[in-house]
């Protein structure tokens, strides 16, 4: 692995505000000593099948971005091999402004967040809109849930970072609080018993008065 994949976060542009700023030097070291990996590691996998949703950056001809919310069950990013990955796209308001900024410049982005864990991570790559592969859409839908798979949408990683979590208010989904909260009223159930059965062996012991 080389220091390239580092250099696609980091333009020209960005390096000479880091040398203007007094970042640079931190940065040219840690590119030497752990440069930013390419491939598919068994923890960004974990982190990945964790993920119901993800933000997904794209650019026309003309540069203009444009940032779109994706969601769908937990895991629905896949893993194709160890430089590509894959969701399905789903029918959605027809705007389809992400398949044609795709349709001119490939290079794209995800930003992907786990709120109560407040991780993030940054991947940067290319990504192609794949029409017409129903083994791969099949692969990639999952039929239990409730939205129709067009096509697929496929990314090829040519640089991730593991971001900070300075900032990230930790946030939780429905059916985690409801997870924590059936396991608090199982608890608090057993308390309770637990009480009715110490009272119930009290008054027995007590003496007839």
């Amino acid at each position: 692995m080389t220091a390239i994949p580092n250099d696609i976060a980091f333009s020209a542009a960005t390096k000479a505000e880091q040398e203007k700023r007094g970042s640079r030097q931190a940065y040219a070291r840690s590119a030497e000593r752990q440069p930013m990996p390419d491939k598919v590691t068994p923890d960004l996998a974990g982190f990945l099948a964790e993920l119901d949703h993800f933000y997904f950056g794209t650019a026309g001809a003309d540069g203009r971005p444009y940032i779109q919310h994706r969601g769908g069950p937990k895991g629905f990013l896949r893993v194709l091999d160890e430089r590509h990955l894959a969701f399905a796209d789903f029918a959605g308001n027809k705007q389809y402004i992400t398949l044609g900024n795709l349709s001119e410049n490939p290079m794209a982005f995800l930003f992907l967040m786990h709120y109560p864990t407040q991780q993030r991570i940054k991947i940067w790559g290319r990504a192609e809109v794949v029409e017409n592969d129903p083994a791969l859409l099949a692969a990639l839908s999952d039929p239990a849930y409730q939205a129709r798979p067009e096509r697929v949408i496929r990314f090829r990683i040519e640089a991730w970072n593991l971001n900070c979590r300075q900032h990230i208010t930790p946030r939780y989904t429905a059916a985690d609080i409801d997870h924590t909260v059936q396991r608090m009223a199982g608890r608090i159930a057993d308390l309770e018993a637990e009480v009715a059965r110490l009272r119930a062996a009290g008054n027995a012991a007590a003496p007839a008065t």
